[in-house]
């Protein structure tokens, strides 16, 4: 019997290979001669660079750069393709988690470190690089990876601007004639689900500016400081970024993107999907598990395991989903391939206790739902 564990990570308790790995235990305590394929797998997130590193056996380079309160901080980025690919999970050096709950403030978290790892690919020779921007700290606009490239961004003196989101209201020119040349070069696919506009009551600052820090007046603020940021983008490249899909997303640096970057924006779970081959790996399969840290009526919305199962439900194979919290409106991911959605938790317990034992309740949850899969068989 083959069964395919194609995970995501759960957040803040195992990565990807970590749960693949508890549920691909439970089957083998039922069926210890069962063909278990592991495909790491993620969504654009956190943890998506690592799974692809996995699928492929890329390798990983550490690379010091400034993090978004500026100090220096450990980030990573990907080699794929022996070398001629490069995965950057913004996350690593921009991201949310390296921020301290007490000390989110988005008007001076900064994107500079994303743009230091992208140089450093650049630098070791990559020229396609598929960009992973979830889970940002920063609503800066994108302007300190730009920065980071070689963009001069410069006020109403001539001077180079600071860094972080309010630095947005001191830009006056745009002087693009230091900007890395080799960016024009190189082919861009930023992994993103955000279609959130730039500006505006669905935009970047609004949406997202909250979680990063942001009170209601610092809301307000950086939404006015990316309309002019905006309107400098369009006089400057003639691409109107206010109300643009995507743009919103990681604080405005995927407008970044589209606005002075050879880039697409796909679906995460899609670029995660055709670069482990999970497509071709499913042939012959009997069944699959999939899960993440939570499955709701979000995960519709490109989430993984509604990525995997819809794979999975072209090929005719039954879908099974293991979730640390399984919250309201599934019902419509019955329709999109997956048969069943489990939680793992299989008691009273808070959070913290629940995710210091992930990977032993993962492990037992997949070991029940295989005996009940193998019961219906045998019928």
């Amino acid at each position: 019997m083959k069964i395919v564990i194609a995970s995501d990570s759960f957040k803040g308790s195992l990565s990807a290979l970590q749960a693949s790995a508890a549920m691909e235990k439970g089957i083998k305590k039922v069926m210890p001669d069962a063909d278990v394929m592991l495909i790491p797998v993620g969504d654009g997130g956190e943890g998506t660079m690592d799974s692809l590193i996995s699928a492929v056996n890329g390798k990983a380079i550490e690379v010091d750069v400034h993090g978004p309160l500026h100090t220096m901080v450990k980030a990573a980025y990907g080699l794929l393709d022996d070398g001629k690919t490069g995965v950057i999970e913004m996350a690593s050096a921009s991201g949310l988690d390296l921020v301290l709950r007490d000390e989110r403030n988005p008007m001076i978290t900064s994107t500079f470190g994303t743009g230091e790892l992208i140089k450093k690919a650049l630098d070791d020779g990559c020229r396609r690089m598929i960009l992973a921007i979830g889970g940002s700290a920063t609503n800066d606009g994108g302007i300190g990876m730009l920065q980071a490239l070689g963009m001069k961004l410069l006020d109403s003196n001539g001077e180079e601007v600071g860094r972080g989101g309010q630095a947005l209201k001191d830009i006056h020119s745009i002087d693009d004639s230091k900007f890395d040349r080799r960016i024009a070069d190189a082919e861009f696919i930023i992994a993103s689900d955000v279609q959130n506009p730039l500006i505006g009551p669905h935009g970047a600052s609004r949406v997202f500016g909250p979680q990063k820090g942001a009170d209601p007046q610092m809301t307000e603020l950086l939404d006015q400081y990316l309309t002019q940021w905006a309107d400098l983008v369009q006089e400057k490249t003639g691409i109107k970024l206010h109300d643009r899909p995507g743009a919103g997303a990681a604080g405005g640096l995927g407008g970044a993107f589209q606005a002075f970057f050879p880039a697409v924006m796909r679906r995460g779970i899609d670029i995660v999907i055709e670069q482990t081959g999970l497509k071709e790996k499913l042939s012959g399969a009997d069944l699959v598990l999939t899960g993440e840290g939570k499955i709701d009526s979000q995960t519709i919305f490109g989430k993984t395991p509604m990525g995997v199962a819809q794979e999975a439900q072209k090929q005719g194979i039954p879908v099974i989903a293991l979730a640390g919290s399984v919250g309201r409106g599934i019902e419509e991911l019955y329709s999109h391939g997956i048969t069943s959605i489990h939680s793992i938790v299989d008691g009273p317990m808070n959070l913290n206790e629940a995710m210091e034992k992930g990977s032993e309740l993962l492990e037992f949850s997949a070991e029940q739902v295989f005996r009940t899969y193998l019961a219906s068989k045998t019928k």
